[in-house]
């Protein structure tokens, strides 16, 4: 079977039974994609016969409500959708995938050893404890004072000298690291990143399967808005969709194209980390965490958010894209999502009169640092976007700056 004929196929079979954001789709509506990925055009027939659902389930067309181009995604068909293994056979296959998906977990685990702590509840008893009275609160800026073309501010304390600084910044050196080194894992790039990514905001992750069988709640800290106009946002996910260990939220995401993304706030941040164990695909998060699912979504109506959330974004999947691993070539390591925010959710308490505005001292967001470090938002100081006449002088001032600018 050539390529036109697989695309032909795919289009005659995908409806919005299979996929809710093909809405109005059928085999002589949906529009015929223009562009095929290179993955695509080295897909080759196989001997093993799938079911019809199962094999072209690979092929995930951008739903017609984007007004954009649509544009064909290939997925590798996974071993446990084969039509012609007997249920025992399945089942077997099944339990060896999840055995494997297992084993790499723990070689991960031990390779970028993630709690650093022997005894993590001795070290936590020895800390002072949470202090829920602590609300966010406005400072100053580190200069107040400080000026176009001042530069960084010292880091040294107040107590050094002038002279002691400007020592100090020279004495201290930068180092290049080649992610890509032969001898550096890639758990070191790992481990260097989200220690120095820091702080990075949670996305809360709601999904559930197609056939609404199996709910999925996990944190991603791979995560970012990335436009309002419609409103975007990424999450990054450590696997491909094929892979043995690929992440439920990801196989989830990719079958019903449907989400919602919870804000982790501090007085649930024990239930969300709760939710990231390593349970195996078909054990839902939302027992585990005692969290509340509410299915009360407008444009995602068979997907729960978090009701203890503070504020909420119901999405759909606008595509998907996988990222060939540089360590190991040939292999899918990172599959990253964009999803459309179709409606959101926020507590009365939270936002304004006008619905533009989330007050901080009521969301008290928690985000995530290196390790298995969270971070809290307890100061912030605010500095007005400069306008380049008035603050700056025009262009008679920039030069002025640029003159006595000197690179070092």
């Amino acid at each position: 079977m050539d390529l036109t004929r697989h695309l032909a196929a795919a289009r005659a079979i995908i409806s919005p039974n299979f996929y809710p954001g093909l809405q109005g789709a059928t085999s002589s509506s949906a529009p015929v994609p223009r562009s095929v990925t290179r993955r695509q055009a080295q897909l080759q027939p196989t001997a093993t016969r799938f079911s019809t659902f199962d094999y072209y389930r690979d092929f995930l067309i951008k739903p017609p409500h984007m007004n954009h181009r649509h544009q064909l995604f290939t997925l590798r068909p996974q071993p446990r959708c084969f039509s012609t293994f007997r249920k025992d056979s399945r089942n077997t296959h099944q339990t060896q995938q999840v055995r494997m998906a297992a084993d790499k977990t723990a070689a991960w685990e031990k390779q970028i050893q993630r709690n650093p702590h022997p005894d993590f509840k001795q070290v936590e008893a020895s800390r002072p404890p949470f202090n829920p009275s602590t609300f966010f609160t406005y400072t100053q800026t580190p200069d107040p004072d400080w000026q176009f073309g001042s530069g960084a501010n010292s880091t040294a304390t107040t107590t050094t000298s002038p002279t002691d600084q400007e020592k100090e910044k020279k004495q201290k050196k930068h180092i290049p690291i080649d992610p890509h080194a032969p001898d550096r894992p890639a758990g070191f790039n790992y481990k260097l990143l989200i220690s120095a990514i820091v702080p990075r905001p949670i996305a809360f992750l709601s999904t559930r399967s197609a056939d609404g069988a199996v709910t999925n709640l996990a944190p991603f800290s791979y995560f970012q808005m990335i436009g309002h106009d419609p409103p975007l946002f990424t999450i990054g996910f450590a696997s491909s969709l094929s892979a043995s260990n690929a992440k439920d939220s990801l196989r989830n995401l990719a079958e019903r194209r449907e989400c919602v993304i919870n804000m982790v706030s501090e007085h649930y941040v024990e239930a969300a980390n709760a939710a990231s164990v390593n349970a195996p695909y078909g054990v839902s998060e939302w027992g585990l965490s005692g969290l509340t699912a509410a299915y009360d979504c407008e444009t995602v109506p068979g997907v729960a958010r978090v009701r203890e959330a503070v504020f909420a974004i119901e999405g759909r999947l606008e595509s998907l894209r996988e990222f060939e691993s540089r360590a190991t070539p040939g292999k899918m390591s990172t599959t990253l999502a964009v999803i459309e925010g179709t409606r959101f959710w926020v507590r009365e308490d939270a936002v304004n009169d006008e619905r533009n505005l989330v007050d901080p001292k009521v969301l008290r967001p928690i985000s995530r640092l290196g390790g298995i470090t969270y971070g809290r938002l307890t100061e912030g100081l605010e500095l007005p976007r400069p306008d380049f006449e008035k603050s700056l002088g025009g262009m008679e001032g920039a030069k002025k700056l640029e003159s006595k600018h000197v690179a070092n």
